[in-house]
């Protein structure tokens, strides 16, 4: 279950520097619960083909984060704004 959480924080942050193909094959798999086999049925290409594709798009995704931190990054201003007195504040400002 972590290992779901984890990738889908780092989608959100560095989708936009994936392909079209990765995108759809790691939303099919993640998020809609598809089977390597029910994606390349649906996209008519190989299972290896999907299978291949969303391995990528994990290391990709890994290397981004690895490289550009944003994740770890939002993780650290998180814990510093729940530790804070003006958190409540800041996540109103935030949040507008």
């Amino acid at each position: 279950m972590d290992n779901l959480v984890y990738y889908t924080e780092l989608y959100d942050y560095y989708k936009s520097l994936l392909t079209d193909t990765q995108r759809k094959y790691f939303e099919d798999y993640y998020f809609s619960n598809l089977s390597f086999s029910e994606i390349s049925l649906k996209y008519n290409v190989s299972r290896n083909a999907v299978y291949r594709q969303v391995k990528i798009t994990k290391e990709l995704l890994d290397n981004y984060e690895n490289n550009l931190n944003i994740r770890s990054k939002i993780s650290k201003i998180e814990s510093i704004l729940d530790n804070s007195s003006l958190s409540k504040k800041i996540r109103e400002i935030i949040e507008d």
